[in-house]
């Protein structure tokens, strides 16, 4: 368990986004928490994952992270990054390969619990276990409300996020952060204009 704290700017996303969110923007460079085991450290328990952070974890971590990148943002070379697929639009193919291939070193068990039916993940190694576990969130996020994951609307902004609001319009990472600085933006211009 890490006792460092966690810098980045939005935390408690879902494990899918969370962990997409290991890279934000900061006074304009890129800042990545997984550069190191002690950032996975912190990432991991962030999350409430109880995994060694170790270098394989994290390579396995960092492919999933790449992974869902693409399956929500679209390819790194599109020039504008795509909505979330409607729901029954498929990905693309070799996103979805991508996506499998990380599932494909976990499964799911069902299992009868004193309180009901339950699941407990398992994992051909369990230095594929975060990895998984993001990428199989990602594939709940998109069975619940596939046009609720959203990437920050700032043009500065790499976080992403689950919309959560009652009619589905939030727009920002932070209204604090992002949403603060787009209308500090719109009113500069408009007062520019005057």
């Amino acid at each position: 368990m890490s006792t460092t704290p966690d810098p980045r700017p939005l935390t408690g996303e879902p494990v899918a986004l969370d962990l997409l969110n290991t890279r934000w923007m900061h006074e304009g460079a890129v800042r990545d928490l997984l550069t190191d085991t002690e950032g996975l450290a912190v990432w991991l328990a962030a999350n409430g994952l109880d995994f060694p952070a170790d270098d394989t974890v994290l390579r396995h971590v960092l492919q999933a992270r790449d992974t869902l990148r693409a399956a929500v943002d679209g390819p790194p070379e599109a020039p504008e990054a795509p909505e979330a697929p409607e729901a029954g639009e498929p990905l693309a193919d070799a996103v979805a390969a991508r996506v499998d291939a990380v599932l494909a070193h976990g499964r799911v068990r069902l299992t009868l619990t004193a309180h009901g039916p339950g699941e407990t993940p398992e994992f051909s190694d369990p230095s594929w276990g975060p990895a998984w576990l993001a990428a199989r969130n990602y594939l709940e996020l998109l069975d619940t409300a596939p046009d609720r994951i959203r990437r920050c609307a700032h043009d500065a902004c790499i976080l992403h996020f689950f919309d959560t609001s009652r009619n589905g319009t939030r727009r920002w990472c932070s209204m604090a952060a992002c949403g603060n600085r787009a209308k500090a933006s719109r009113h500069y211009a408009r007062t520019k204009e005057s």
